[in-house]
This record gives structure tokens, sequence and C-alpha cells, in this order.
């Protein structure tokens, strides 16, 4: 079964395995002690963090292990904020970041600081110069991912923590998908990672604090990792997790070219077989084994499930999914369709036969989704077309409200308007979303008596 989803997870490496079995017998010990066994223990453990900041590009004091990839950015972020609380206590990041940078600047905004959203393109890319205008006298800290995690859009990190360190601002970049392909470069302050999204084990993070830059731990700290992840390290698990970023690291370059080749295949051929489809990242600067997708008139967990049953394990940023039934916050900033989103991450060694019985399996998979769905094939004409219609999709979710726009646009004439009430917060990203690609006119939003009333006028 073809497993599509390595931006989730990407399986275990094979070194990452042997690592982790052969560490088992040797680096069970406490490396704090003197003894035999902690010595041997604490030489796996600084090993490790040699391989692992050589990969980072930063120097083995700077770098520790953390439980996690969130853990890393909770501790960096509520670090820096403390170390540096004297400056201020406002935090800027970007629109798209990753939910646990959300959850600190949350917590921030909690105990009475603040934080600026800095906005993104179409593309999913920030412009770094919004950087400089968000920053202020009282700027603590700004975040900035390396790679979107849901559509693959490399971030100008270079520019960008050239600005900050101008600034005498930190920079903290987010390395969690892109660090397996290589190091971050430009003049970043902290970096944070996470093993299992290069095919370590899960439970291993990585935080990177440059030498010069405050930063006070927050919570109860004990002598391990400098005082910034207490508890007793995973020795085994951070053995694989290094090991196989080294790995990882030396397959890279020759894995990058031949996955890119295989998502460009796809980029091109599902817009093809697929009506109604928009993809989405940068089509250049972006990650080399990501694309995303989204499709009208379908919803991303329905087609999640039906690709399931055909054996592709793919994911969704979704706006439909049982779980939150609110739009994908990244979809959102960027202002592209966010209903029946699908995310095919390829991990290492995905063939192309697999590829290939993807994109013949696909067409099927939406077509069956839309008629279950009653989509249109085909905007509906009428021989007596009427000036104005007004659709009432009121407590219905994603994609009916834009399912039943699209059947009546053609009953009203050119220059003649559909009003949309709805209630869902989806409608208010994928109808002006559907105009764009419909190539109609969003006229905007008006009050109504429940919901919203989403006004589009009639081009074509």
């Amino acid at each position: 079964m073809p497993y599509f989803d390595a931006a989730s997870s990407a399986p275990l490496h094979p070194v990452a395995r042997q690592a982790l079995q052969a560490s088992l017998d040797e680096g069970w010990a406490d490396p704090a002690r003197l003894y035999r066994e902690g010595r041997r223990a604490a030489l796996l453990l600084d090993a490790a963090r040699e391989t692992a900041a050589e990969a980072v590009g930063c120097r083995p004091d700077e770098l520790v292990f953390t439980s996690s990839g969130t853990r890393a950015v909770h501790s960096g972020i509520a670090g820096v904020l403390s170390g540096r609380r004297r400056v201020g206590s406002h935090l800027v990041l970007s629109a798209v970041e990753h939910s646990s940078v959300f959850h600190s600047a949350a917590a921030l905004e909690a105990a009475g600081g603040s934080f600026t959203e800095v906005p993104v393109d179409r593309t999913g890319a920030v412009d770094p110069s919004a950087y400089d205008r968000a920053l202020r006298p009282d700027t603590a800290l700004a975040c900035l991912q390396s790679a979107n995690h849901e559509v693959g859009t490399e971030q100008p990190v270079v520019e960008t923590a050239g600005i900050c360190a101008e600034a005498g601002v930190p920079l903290l970049v987010d390395a969690a998908q892109s660090l397996g392909w290589g190091p971050v470069p430009g003049r970043w302050s902290l970096l944070t990672a996470s093993a299992h999204k290069w095919g370590g084990p899960a439970g291993v993070g990585l935080l990177a604090v440059r030498k010069g830059v405050r930063f006070a731990p927050q919570g109860p700290v004990d002598e391990r990792e400098s005082g910034r992840a207490a508890g007793f390290e995973n020795i085994p698990a951070i053995v694989a997790a290094a090991a196989s970023l080294r790995a990882v690291r030396a397959e890279a370059e020759a894995e990058a070219e031949r996955l890119r080749a295989m998502v460009n295949r796809i980029r091109t051929a599902v817009p093809e077989l697929v009506p109604d489809v928009e993809v989405v990242g940068d089509p250049v600067r972006r990650l080399p084994h990501l694309v995303t997708f989204s499709c009208l008139y379908v919803d991303g967990e329905t087609v999640l499930h039906e690709l399931d049953r055909a054996g592709f394990s793919v994911s969704s940023g979704s706006s439909c999914t049982s779980s939150t039934l609110t739009p994908s916050h990244v979809l959102k900033a960027m202002g592209v369709l966010t209903e029946g989103n699908i995310r095919v991450s390829l991990p290492a060694r995905t063939t192309e036969e697999e590829v290939g019985r993807f994109l013949d399996v696909l067409p099927g998979v939406v077509a069956e989704v839309r008629e279950r769905l009653g989509a249109p094939a085909a905007p509906a004409s009428s021989a007596e077309p009427r000036a104005s219609l007004v659709v009432d999709a009121l407590g219905r979710r994603c994609p009916i409200p834009v399912i039943e726009l699209a059947k009546v646009i053609g009953e009203v004439p050119v220059g003649g308007t559909v009003t949309v009430l709805s209630d869902d917060e989806a409608a208010r990203l994928d109808i002006p979303a559907w105009c764009t690609m419909r190539e109609q006119e969003y006229v905007g939003e008006e009050p109504a008596d429940r919901g919203s009333a989403y006004v589009v006028r009639r081009l074509l």
C-alpha cells in the first residue's frame, strides 16, 4: 500500500532502525554517571549531538535534544521571550506557521503580550519587507518556518534573517519539513526540527540556540541538556535520529531530483485528469517531495477515505474534517480553495509505478464523490433567466454551498447575481476561490439574519 504522507511522519529509515537496535544495548545507562556504562552512554550522546549539530550548521554546545519538535518550538519561543523580557513581549510570525507556534503566541497573548501575523501571497510565501514593517521596538522574537508543511512553499529565510539581525531581533526557524533536505542558510538565531519528519524515530526534537541569544529556560530545569530540556535523555532514539539525519543528507541530492520529477508529474497530470482542480503552493521554490491540490465540489475527508480504500495513504488540510469543521489556516491565509484539499508527500524510495497508479485511481475517486454529493457536471442554463437568485445553504457544510452556487449560476443572465446564504465559515473562503477558478465576479459579503450572504455576479 503506497504511503504518501511523509510530511506528517516519514517511514523509519533503515539506518535509524539499525542504530536504534544497536544503541539499545549500549546506551541504556545514565550518561551523567562516571562508571563505565555511564561513560559509554555519554559518548553515544556526545557523538549524536556532534552529528546533529554538523547537519544543522551550529556548534554542538548550541544544540539540545527535546522530546519532540513541538516541545522544541515551545521551549525556544518561551526561552527567548523570557530572556528578552526587558526588550518587550511582542512576537512576529507568519500567517502559515505550524500550530505549535500559534499555540505559543496564544499563550503569550493570554499572559499580556502581543503578536503580529505577517501575511503571505497566494503561493504561501512571505515578503521579507513585511517582516521589516512588523518589527517594533518591543519585539522580542520573530518566527519563520523554512518551508511550509502543508503546501511545500520555501520561505525567504536568508533575507528575513538578515532583516531581523539588522534590527537586533532573534529569528527562530522551524525547519521540521526541510532539515532532512539540507541545512538552513542565513543568520538565524534559533532552529527547531523533529526527527520523525526525516525518517528518525518519533519523540526526538532538536533545539539549536546560537551563542549570544538571550535565553532563559522556563519551568523547572535540571542539569540535563543545558537546562533546556529536563529529564533523562532517550539515548537510543537520539542516536537513531542523528544517524538517520546523516544518512538522509547523504542521499538528499539524488533523492530530491528523483522525487521532484514525480511531483512535477503529479502537478501537471492532476489538472488534466480531474476537472476543476487548483494546484497550490509555489511551483518552483518548494520542497521536492510535496504537492497539494484542491478539488471543487468534494470534501477532503471523503476523498481521503476513498483513496485509503483504494490503497493510498494521503492527507488533507481541508476545511471539511470531522475533527474541526474549520478551514486550514494555511490555505485560508493564502486565499486559495480550501475544500477537497489533498496533500501528497512522497517518502524516499517511492516508485514511478506507485505514482502512476495513484494518477489512475484519483480521477474516478473524485468523480464518484462529486456524483454522490450532486455536483453539477456543467452550469445549468435556463430558457428564461432571472436577474437574481438566492440560494439557501444555511446549515449545510462545505462543499454544498459552492455546489449549489454552481448549479444555478447559469440560471441568471450575464450581469445577473446569485446570493448564497451560508453559516459555514468555509464559504467565506471557497466562494471567492470558486469565482476565481470559474472567472466569475465575487461582489462581496453582506449581513444576513443568519450567517452571511455571499454575492456573485455572472460574467460568462
